[in-house]
């Protein structure tokens, strides 16, 4: 569920640059493939491009992510009852406590 607010949110407010040079570059490349490569070659072709376009969404999204959460961050590091120190702390703590099995 948060991931799909997450993915709204990016959709929202990040817009995908229109490099429109390399974007013309990438369909000539792709012509010149075509032309060269046999039925098999062009469906790895594809298939290489589908999974790069899949990365390139998650890293976009993480990056997002990243910096939403860092904004979180400082947002809260300004309030006044927040502080990173008794954060951090408070996770050490927390993490040694289930190393114990407490």
């Amino acid at each position: 569920m948060m991931k799909d607010y997450m993915m709204a949110l990016h959709q929202r407010f990040c817009r995908e640059p229109e490099c429109q040079e390399a974007r013309k570059q990438i369909v000539e490349v792709e012509r010149d493939l075509h032309q060269v490569l046999d039925r098999r070659g062009q469906e790895q072709l594809l298939k290489l491009a589908d999974l790069n376009n899949e990365l390139q969404e998650e890293i976009s999204l993480e990056s997002f992510l990243s910096g939403f959460k860092l904004a979180l961050g400082i947002a809260a590091e300004l309030a006044p009852s927040y502080s990173f120190d008794d954060e951090e702390e408070q996770r050490a703590c927390e993490a040694s406590r289930q190393r114990r099995g407490e």
